[in-house]
């Protein structure tokens, strides 16, 4: 029975991976700061571990017997990469950059990093794992760096693999609300109308949070001659979309009129990306939907099953909460990492 190590277990895309992880029967070290609660994540035991630990200074004794890291632990996305930069380049590219070294030095088998297809920036087209890039914000920028710095590190002993993942959406664990789809949803249910970030004629590629955590499961299983030293978009063609006509699928999904409301500046980022690799090399495809995605994030607002105003649920809201309760700059300075 292989051992994963997944850090940011605790995260959006984690929580669901971690679960997969462990109906497939592999043993699961999860590693995380924590900061959203342990709650999100099972109990330990039956080959389940949990640790909490910081990327930028784990001992090199976490890798110990460990067959595959999946590298989740990062500052999760624009906005929040932007709240404490020199943070996110420590995170999102040092820190996962140094754990790909201390896995090959620990003779893990394979390391897996989950990137962003916001690298890709702002260009016309469509555009592959061979496109060039125009990272536009911190964390496209930290996560293209460390996407540098892991996949020289690939040998016949060592597989490194970078994927690149569309803007995720769809009900996890740790649940998330400042998201595309799941904003919407939230803002539709709240106020009746859907919050369209200005001017909403930029593209976006989307993938569902259990559609990329099965793709990570794919690379983890796939021979290493097909995998190594390569770079995977993860999502698929018919999910590149434009922000308006996303809103209005996604008052379609819920059921109601479609009214909508505008916030903040007009987006500079704006891609569609092919995934034609994924579904050629690994036999990839997508099983989920915006407008399924939407709607089972309707229906667990409606039933109760997610609480919208659960300030954990905001990523750049609960970052802020912790600064001005006092110990969240401490922490991060000091030992921890903003997982």
């Amino acid at each position: 029975m292989k051992k994963i190590l997944v850090t940011g277990a605790g995260g959006y895309i984690g929580t669901t991976l971690t679960r997969m992880l462990l109906e497939a029967d592999y043993r699961v070290v999860a590693l995380d700061r924590f900061f959203f609660g342990r709650d999100t994540l099972p109990e330990a035991g039956n080959g389940f571990e949990i640790v909490q630990g910081d990327i930028r200074s784990l001992d090199e004794n976490v890798f110990e017997d460990v067959d595959a890291v999946i590298d989740l632990a990062a500052v999760s996305n624009d906005p929040a990469g932007e709240l404490h930069q020199e943070k996110t380049w420590e995170i999102n590219h040092k820190g996962r950059a140094r754990n790909a070294r201390l896995a090959k030095k620990m003779g893990v088998a394979r390391y897996i990093l989950p990137s962003s297809c916001s690298t890709y920036g702002f260009q016309e087209g469509l555009l592959n794992e061979k496109s060039s890039l125009n990272p536009l914000t911190t964390y496209a920028k930290a996560n293209l760096k460390a996407e540098e710095d892991v996949l020289p590190l690939a040998d016949a002993d060592f597989t490194a693999v970078v994927i690149r993942q569309a803007t995720v959406y769809g009900l996890s664990y740790r649940m998330r609300f400042d998201i595309a789809i799941n904003g919407m949803v939230k803002g539709f249910v709240q106020n009746g109308k859907i919050p369209i970030l200005r001017d909403g004629t930029q593209w976006r590629p989307f993938v569902h949070v259990k559609d990329t955590s099965r793709a990570m499961m794919k690379v983890l299983e796939a021979d290493a001659d097909v995998v190594n030293g390569e770079v995977f978009n993860v999502g698929s063609d018919d999910q590149n979309v434009q922000i308006m006509p996303l809103a209005q699928l996604v008052a379609e999904a819920c059921g109601l009129p479609f009214e909508y409301e505008w916030y903040g500046d007009p987006d500079v980022r704006s891609y569609q990306v092919s995934f034609a690799k994924i579904a050629d090399k690994l036999g990839f495809e997508c099983l989920h939907s915006p407008k399924t995605g939407a709607k089972e994030v309707f229906d667990a607002i409606k039933n109760g099953d997610v609480d919208p105003d659960d300030p954990r649920w905001i990523t750049v809201k609960w970052y802020k909460n912790l600064m001005e309760m006092h110990h969240f700059i401490k922490e991060i300075e000091i030992d921890g990492a903003l997982l």
